[in-house]
């Protein structure tokens, strides 16, 4: 006959293998989206025109948002990876883009600023959802560089848009991932760069 500590340690196992196998789950389906995110010279991120808004120069921000500003604040996150899944270190993002009227300001740095990805490639933007105007869909324009190789000039798109589909330049591999939350919307996009 069984004794309660024996059942007791049977279903601590249990337990502990369960929830091992959730955990080598997750990893497994984590591996594999990131592997479809890069994985050779295929999956890297297509380039864009620049636009001719862009100003070098933008301040160095994480956050885009200044007091006042009108629209509907959006979180951008990823990685910025070489085709072979590596993250890129200190790489440059420069982003710019229009103002929830559709707006550029073309006189001062107004939701235009670059950063720096942390050791493990990972960057952050807070910013606001850009309107569309006549001819382009909602876009965000950035240039990603990673250490001592040239840029990647690009832009990322929106989902469900419908505009999407007239915009002579929108490209669907830069759709970001983008949901709904408490305050705003989440975006994800990971940038996978050519060569070292």
């Amino acid at each position: 006959m069984e004794t309660r500590s024996e059942r007791g340690s049977r279903r601590v196992f249990l337990i502990a293998s369960l929830s091992g196998g959730v955990a080598w789950a997750a990893a497994l389906v984590s591996g594999a989206r990131a592997a479809m995110a890069c994985g050779g010279e295929g999956a890297v991120t297509p380039p864009q025109t620049e636009g001719p808004y862009f100003k070098p120069n933008s301040p160095a921000r994480a956050s885009l948002i200044e007091p006042g500003m009108v629209g509907t604040r959006l979180v951008v996150e990823g990685s910025v990876l070489t085709a072979d899944c590596k993250p890129v270190p200190r790489a440059l993002l420069d982003f710019w883009q229009a103002d929830a009227g559709g707006r550029y300001d073309n006189a001062g740095q107004r939701l235009r600023g670059h950063q720096l990805t942390d050791d493990a490639g990972h960057y952050r933007l807070e910013t606001v959802v850009p309107a569309q105007y006549p001819g382009r869909t909602r876009h965000i324009h950035v240039k990603v560089q990673a250490p001592g190789r040239p840029a990647l000039t690009t832009q990322l798109y929106f989902p469900g848009e419908s505009a999407n589909q007239r915009d002579g330049i929108f490209d669907p591999k830069l759709v970001m991932k983008v949901r709904d939350v408490e305050g705003g919307k989440i975006g994800a996009f990971d940038f996978v760069l050519r060569g070292g």
